[in-house]
């Protein structure tokens, strides 16, 4: 009815987008727990695990502006559902490798690679969503709770693959990842539509809030830019460096943090674990949280400070933390503060997202495709270089490189203009098929 409360179901689809990062990430994040076992069964040296590490980052950031073109003509609902049973493919198939196999190090960068190509569309595909769903008032909360969902994926990934592989082996642990991506792919297709105009449960109220809350309201006919014109602005490509600059800290967590923890620091594995557990649950909170304060400080202070001013603050934050665990002696105290320095990193994640839907509309995701193709470059150089300036400079000036970037990317943040409007030069058309 018309005079009903507005519905909220675009919280809801916020909560199956977090459903669908979480398990984005279990997916993304299994190899770093597992990666001990493999390299056993199959000799591999830290050399060479670096480098099936990095296989991800390149594949998914190669493909992020693929992604992200895919999803500005398919919608999001088709888009991420489609990639969900492609990285559950690509995950089984990487425990398929009989142990022996002759170009071991290849047969898994290789399906690395594609597990990455799979899961590049996953924040095109959120945030080309959150372009037609969201109001910008409230798009700051929605992209922190979405990304919350790395945290939360990563924070239960050591101890769901530390059990099944003590108890049924490393194999049995990515078969279990890839089942939980085919089922997440299947409810977002049930559960999600492209805009709410679409989505039955949506009353007009909600859909009215909606369409006022989001310039050029009409979600349907969001204008699309053309590459020219994003790829002119300044402001795109500071926010493209910053989140490469970004990108470089969470990889280490991802990828080598584990390894780190059990080899140098002396951990078992159900203590390694536990540890490992705390960036990721804090990457968790931090990104909600920022999510929140950003659109608090919106409202209060203007979108310089709100968006620019909070990611800043957080990514200096967390350079700081960074810098000072590298330092302690204690297991302990370092984890607890490199967990704080993810943390404050995460601060800064809902603005990326939300500063690019804004700059976006109707190319959102390909624009997020493009920015998040930096952040991906950052996690790749990460993936190899951390282990090889560990093996020459000692895990301090590796954990010091990760600082520098952190501090370098939050200074770029001053730089950039939230209230940019690309022009569309008059690029208008439908993104999907009607409602229906």
């Amino acid at each position: 009815m018309d005079a009903a409360a507005p519905t909220r179901i675009r919280w809801i689809l916020v909560g199956c987008v977090f459903c669908m990062g979480a398990i984005s990430f279990i997916d993304r994040v299994n190899i770093s727990i597992a990666g001990p076992s493999i390299a056993q069964d199959f000799h591999l040296a830290d050399a060479q695990m670096g480098r099936i590490f990095s296989a991800f980052f390149i594949g998914y950031g190669l493909f992020q502006i693929a992604g992200g073109w895919t999803v500005d003509r398919l919608g999001p609902r088709l888009t991420l559902a489609l990639g969900a049973f492609w990285w559950a493919a690509f995950t089984a198939l990487t425990a398929s490798f009989p142990t022996g196999i002759a170009y071991a190090v290849l047969a898994f960068w290789s399906v690395r690679f594609l597990l990455g190509v799979g899961e590049s569309v996953m924040y095109p595909s959120s945030n080309r969503w959150v372009a037609n769903w969201i109001p910008t008032a409230e798009r700051g909360l929605a992209n922190g709770l979405i990304f919350a969902g790395v945290g939360a994926g990563s924070t239960f990934t050591p101890p769901i693959i530390r059990y099944v592989l003590v108890h049924l082996g490393w194999r049995a642990s990515f078969w279990v990842c890839a089942f939980l991506g085919l089922l997440a792919g299947v409810a977002w297709y049930w559960m999600a539509r492209d805009h709410p105009d679409q989505h039955r449960w949506c009353n007009n109220a909600e859909r009215k809030w909606i369409h006022e809350g989001i310039p050029h309201a009409d979600p349907l006919r969001a204008p699309r830019l053309a590459w020219s014109t994003m790829l002119g602005s300044k402001d795109v490509w500071i926010l493209t460096l910053s989140y490469f600059c970004y990108g470089y800290t969470p990889a280490i967590f991802f990828t080598w943090f584990f390894t780190y923890l059990t080899r140098i620091r002396g951990l078992d594995l159900k203590t390694a674990s536990y540890y490992t557990m705390l960036p990721f649950l804090l990457m968790s909170l931090g990104s909600a949280s920022g999510g929140w304060i950003a659109d608090r400080v919106c409202h209060r202070r203007g979108r310089k400070w709100g968006r620019c001013g909070v990611a800043a603050i957080g990514m200096t934050a967390s350079g700081i933390f960074m810098a000072a665990g590298s330092h302690l002696a204690s297991v302990a105290a370092t984890s607890i503060v490199l967990a704080l320095g993810a943390g404050s990193l995460y601060i800064a994640q809902s603005s990326y997202f939300a500063l690019s839907a804004d700059f976006g509309k109707g190319s959102a995701g390909s624009l997020s495709g493009f920015m998040n193709m930096g952040a991906q470059a950052g996690s790749a150089v990460t993936a190899i270089t951390t282990v090889a300036i560990a093996a020459h400079y000692g895990w301090t000036a590796a954990y010091l490189t990760a600082a520098a970037f952190c501090i370098a990317g939050g200074g770029l943040w001053l730089l950039i203009n939230p209230d940019c409007v690309l022009e569309s030069r008059g690029e208008e058309m439908s993104n999907v098929s009607a409602p229906s």
